[in-house]
């Protein structure tokens, strides 16, 4: 009895401490509120009377001088005010965060020679009062690491007077409500698995909640490593990868407060839904967003008249020739690109010719602009090279300007403008020439110059380059510069390919396995500045990437710490190369400056997910089960596709009942619209994500397998997990992402023969 006894103290206390802070908190939303708004006021007051305070006169040079410093005077005093509301707006921010749970944990330690331990509490943001005494320190703060990293005992951290040990003696957790506690435990461990059972048992919101509160051991690893130049996670499905990452960013924004900030950091995700569902994350942790994009935007943005291959086709194409396409995938074919770019100083770059008005008779002819660019001497590099032939262009275009002027068709011009065309043109109303010669001039000078701007433009983007040719003939020169028959293909194999390209090229199409490489070759030729401000750059999903485009990540952003994560076990495109995929990564980086953190814990799932999951890898890695109850897997054989459609129902309806969110995962596009149309026409409710760039919604959602990468649901419903539709060894891995997508409950429906993938232990599924 004794215990509940001081339980119930001790829950007593740690309410009274609460109950202090909540008060201090609800002072400061208070004086912040107040303290924003005569802020606003003031502001706009300075701005109305900005100028009855500003000395304005216009004199001598000394009292001009005089306003103008008078006018910096008030500025600087507007500035001040926009500052301290900006600054009072970010803590309101941090309070009104914190007044929902103001902190999660407690630490109690000793520092060394000290008698009485202190007391600390961890929560999303800092509270101090008015002495500056911290009352909740952030969970990014150095001291905090100590409730994620250690047991109690003798524990270090990394503060910024360098490694501090101290003596933990107590650590406590607190699930806080509308400030109270309805719970509160010690442990010895980081994180009680009772927290994390309590947070993973909260339903599936379509977006992703911050989980700061239960940050694992290795994941906190993760989150505060700042000496690595490639951090490499690999995790299995559901192991928290994707929280770590946020996470790692938010802590970075924190740790390198005033030089980092959010549009420093950029992360590929692996398609639009995505980014969609963790939209709230940063957010919530009290920082903005970072820039975020998939490959594909990062590459078609640059290439507007061209169709990039999106995921759609390229996930729908699995015909591309695989020895072809592992070649061009590879770092090799990147070194080879570097290498072909090199020789291009002496000779080869291909031009093409600029015309104006007359389309058969170039303007500057391509072989002119060859023997400029070449006339440079050698030691010019490509970029300078580009430079150099651009200025000595726009030299000889505006030596052509009176030349143009005397031409016929400007004189027909001039005839044919109206009054107020011709009023236009003039620099001012009552603009007066000597003779009509010299107006006529003067106006034929300026339609020349308007005419002539498209040329200038061309000039300046560097539309004198054939650049789809250019990248022809490297892959023409491919066989002179490589034996081909150590990638298995053969020279008129190759060639084919070739033409293959040129014919997609007509048709302004290029293919993924293209992209890359010709974006490249044309950085290298025009000596296209990277992205230096860029300082960290993660990669989600890496499986899902080819050698070449990290290296070309990597070439974009060369001053980035680069964060790689993704699990191995899930590559949905890339298939077998995943296994070198990491072995190629780390030649591009100092392997001193490498860590690999591995994640083997899935929180995801129950206990019965993932021992059925694991199962269907068949070199399953690993994979450690997190002690969470729920129903087995039901697997459903059916005759027909309206046998199969009514599981489906009942399944969903039942799904409801419980209030969970369902995802219903199809092989491709086609079978995900055959599924929403039969559902339709049982008057059932259902979303069809066909593309990903539509908005994640409440209910029943019917998603591609390549959509639901990195997405979680309460349960899952695969459908058409026939043999007919997964046989090959290679589509294990698309299969085992389906499956490890349900956090509760998942449903497999088939109608024929049973895939050969699922062959798994009996004793783990049921089937009805």
């Amino acid at each position: 009895m004794a215990t509940a006894k001081t339980e119930n103290n001790e829950k007593e206390l740690e309410q009274k401490h609460l109950d202090n802070i909540m008060v201090q908190i609800k002072a400061r939303e208070k004086s912040l509120k107040k303290s924003i708004k005569s802020a606003e006021g003031e502001a706009r007051e300075l701005n109305s009377h900005f100028f009855d305070d500003v000395k304005l006169d216009y004199d001598g040079y000394s009292t001009s001088m005089e306003t103008a410093l008078s006018i910096h005077q008030q500025q600087q005093l507007l500035s001040e005010r926009e500052h301290a509301w900006q600054h009072s707006a970010k803590q309101l921010d941090t309070v009104e965060r914190l007044e929902k749970r103001p902190y999660f944990a407690r630490v109690d330690f000793k520092e060394n020679g000290e008698d009485k331990p202190e007391t600390i509490y961890i929560g999303l943001g800092s509270f101090a009062d008015k002495d500056d005494h911290f009352l909740i320190y952030d969970w990014r703060a150095p001291i905090s690491s100590v409730y994620y990293d250690g047991k109690l005992g003798k524990v270090t951290y990394n503060s910024p007077e360098g490694e501090i040990t101290v003596d933990m003696t107590k650590k406590r957790q607190f699930m806080i409500e509308d400030g109270k506690i309805i719970n509160m435990f010690d442990t010895n461990e980081s994180i009680g698995d009772q927290m994390l059972l309590s947070v993973l048992s909260e339903k599936s919101s379509t977006q992703m909640k911050s989980i700061v509160t239960t940050i694992q051991r290795e994941q906190n690893k993760i989150i505060r490593n700042t000496s690595a130049d490639l951090l490499f996670v690999q995790g299995a499905a559901g192991s928290g990868k994707t929280s770590a990452i946020l996470q790692r960013i938010a802590f970075l924004l924190y740790r390198y407060r005033g030089n980092l900030t959010s549009s420093d950091v950029i992360m590929f995700s692996p398609n639009q839904l995505f980014n969609d569902y963790i939209k709230n994350v940063l957010p919530e942790m009290g920082e903005q967003n970072m820039v975020q994009m998939t490959y594909w935007q990062f590459v078609a943005r640059r290439l507007p008249g061209m169709n990039v291959e999106n995921l759609f086709k390229q996930f729908e194409d699995q015909t591309a020739d695989t020895s072809i396409s592992k070649f061009k995938d590879s770092v090799s074919f990147f070194n080879l690109l570097t290498r072909y770019a090199k020789r291009l100083n002496k000779r080869g770059v291909i031009f093409k010719n600029i015309y104006f008005r007359d389309k058969k008779k170039p303007y500057f002819d391509k072989d002119k602009i060859k023997e400029i660019y070449y006339s440079f001497n050698e030691n010019y590099s490509l970029a300078n090279r580009i430079d150099a032939t651009r200025e000595e262009l726009i030299k000889m275009l505006n030596r052509k300007i009176t030349p143009e002027t005397k031409k016929a068709w400007v004189a027909r011009t001039i005839e044919g403008m109206s009054q107020q065309e011709l009023n236009d043109l003039y620099d001012r109303p009552d603009q007066e020439f000597e003779s009509e010669a010299k107006e006529e001039a003067f106006l034929g000078r300026k339609i020349v110059l308007a005419a002539l701007k498209g040329v200038h433009k061309l000039i300046l983007h560097n539309h004198f380059l054939n650049m789809r040719a250019q990248y022809l003939s490297f892959l023409r020169a491919v066989p002179k510069m490589v034996d081909l028959s150590k990638w298995d293909i053969d020279e008129d194999e190759w060639m084919k390919h070739v033409e293959d390209v040129k014919d997609n090229f007509k048709k302004h199409d290029i293919a993924m396995s293209d992209v890359s490489a010709y974006l490249y070759l044309y950085d290298l030729v025009t000596g296209r500045r990277t992205d230096f401000e860029m300082r960290y750059a993660f990669i989600d999903e890496i499986q899902d990437y080819t050698p070449f485009q990290l290296a070309y990540l990597k070439y974009n952003f060369p001053r980035a710490k680069f964060t790689m994560l993704g699990d191995l076990n899930q590559a949905i495109f890339t298939k077998d190369e995943s296994r070198s995929l990491l072995k190629q990564i780390s030649g591009l980086f100092d392997p001193k400056k490498t860590d690999v953190v591995q994640l083997t814990k899935s929180y995801r799932s129950t206990k019965e997910l993932t021992n059925f999951t694991k199962q269907i890898l068949r070199q399953g890695e690993k994979i450690e089960v997190f002690n969470r109850k729920g129903p087995k897997p039901v697997i459903w054989g059916r005759k027909t596709d309206e046998e199969a459609v009514a599981v489906l129902s009942n399944v969903l309806r039942d799904n409801e009942k419980h209030k969970m969110t369902t995802a219903v995962i199809t092989k491709d596009l086609a079978s995900a619209k055959f599924v929403h149309k039969m559902l339709e026409d049982r008057g059932e409710k259902a979303t069809l994500i066909a593309t990903a760039n539509q908005r994640l919604v409440d209910g029943t959602l019917i998603i591609p397998s390549y959509l639901a990468k990195g997405l979680e649901f309460d349960a899952v419903i695969m459908w058409g997990a026939s043999k007919e539709n997964y046989h090959r060894l290679d589509e294990t891995q698309l299969v085992y992402t389906i499956t490890s997508r349900a956090m509760y409950k998942l449903d497999i429906i088939y109608t024929g023969e049973k895939s050969p993938l699922l062959d798994v232990d009996k004793s783990t599924y049921e089937e009805k």
